[in-house]
């Protein structure tokens, strides 16, 4: 079997979510079936540590996709020649956009459908772009992968789309993040805190991350508490983002939030590993990988309640509402004064953690990849 993967976030030293997906399913999937041929489609130069097995074929079509026309012209014009090229029996796309224009199956990854409910925090020719073609997207796929049950349900409560179409691939953290020594965490906090304890939040600066209500509960939480925690933020730059920065600067607690922008995957893991409490209020997640990072390196999370991740930490985490930025300091404070608290929560957390690995994930991929020919 043939099968054309899109590959376009596939980014060297910009893997986020989309490209993290990516390359752990597909380096497995790959090198798990060599019986298979797999054409990987990148839209700029790609980097070879991408090129996981001799059963791959790179190809770059350009021009790379930048903006809604482009997208339009590199899934509808140019996929549907180098399906032909290649005699593709398969297309699997795993960011939710697929080819209006040929008839080769299609598995489409849909990891959330975030536009839909919080609209003012994507640009309106995105939202447009979204908007008119995701039905459309859905309808030609032949089978449809999401991360989560929540995203699951949301698909069909908002597209005629039969269950039986859709198939949950959880999503998953990688193995580097895990507990480190007393003496890895007093290094990072050296580094990063001036020794001090912290609360982290991972991820994108973006207003979905609901990041300026968490500076709030953490005000509350600085003056209630009177206590030297700091707040760290590990993320990229990305839409929007200066609003936020705005208010950062003249922020009364800004000597105590500590901004890192993007970090490396190893960074990240033992800052992780090395925080009191992981904070991830967004208001809306497919999945929420930050959460299951957190668990797995032992460390208790407080993030938002009604979303994918109270189905996949379940009653492993403290959950507040979102909006409610009172409810956000109180659990912080909860966390702060109950030492018997935090402990429950990273102990329930472990065996919860271990339910989600890459190899279930690309697993379960692979099931949905082959129904496309049935």
């Amino acid at each position: 079997m043939k099968i054309a993967v899109n590959t376009r976030f596939l980014l060297p030293d910009q893997l986020e979510g989309y490209g993290y997906f990516i390359h752990e399913s597909f380096r497995r999937i790959t090198q798990g079936h060599p019986e298979h041929e797999f054409i990987f489609i990148f839209d700029r130069p790609y980097h070879s540590k991408f090129i996981y097995s001799e059963n791959i074929t790179p190809v770059i079509v350009t021009p790379a996709t930048r903006h809604p026309l482009l997208w339009k012209w590199w899934f509808d014009i140019k996929i549907p020649s180098v399906l032909k090229k290649y005699g593709a029996d398969v297309f699997v796309s795993p960011d939710g956009f697929c080819s209006l224009n040929t008839a080769v199956p299609q598995c489409v990854v849909v990891h959330d459908l975030s536009f839909l409910h919080y609209p003012l925090f994507i640009k309106k020719s995105h939202l447009f772009f979204y908007k008119h073609f995701t039905g459309k997207f859905l309808a030609k796929a032949k089978s449809i992968a999401t991360v989560s049950g929540f995203s699951k349900k949301d698909i069909i409560d908002h597209y005629e789309i039969s269950e039986n179409k859709i198939d949950v691939v959880f999503s998953a953290a990688k193995d580097i993040f895990k507990p480190v020594s007393p003496g890895i965490k007093e290094e990072i906090k050296k580094q990063y805190t001036e020794g001090k304890e912290f609360f982290l939040h991972t991820g994108a600066i973006h207003p979905r991350k609901n990041l300026e209500n968490l500076l709030k509960a953490f005000s509350i939480f600085k003056k209630r508490q009177q206590s030297s925690y700091k707040l760290v933020l590990a993320g990229r730059l990305a839409w929007k983002y200066e609003s936020f920065i705005g208010k950062l600067k003249t922020y009364k607690f800004r000597n105590d939030v500590v901004f890192l922008n993007y970090v490396n995957e190893d960074v990240l893991a033992k800052l992780t590993a090395s925080a009191y409490a992981m904070v991830y209020p967004s208001f809306f997640e497919g999945f929420g990988v930050p959460v299951l990072e957190a668990m797995q390196c032992g460390v208790p999370v407080i993030t938002s309640s009604d979303s994918s991740m109270q189905e996949i930490a379940g009653d492993s985490a403290l959950y507040v509402n979102p909006v409610n930025f009172l409810e956000l300091a109180e659990a912080m404070m909860r966390l702060y004064k109950d030492e018997t608290l935090r402990s429950t929560l990273i102990q329930k957390a472990t065996p919860v953690a271990l339910q989600y690995t890459w190899d279930n994930t690309a697993g379960l991929l692979w099931q949905s990849i082959q129904k496309t020919l049935l």
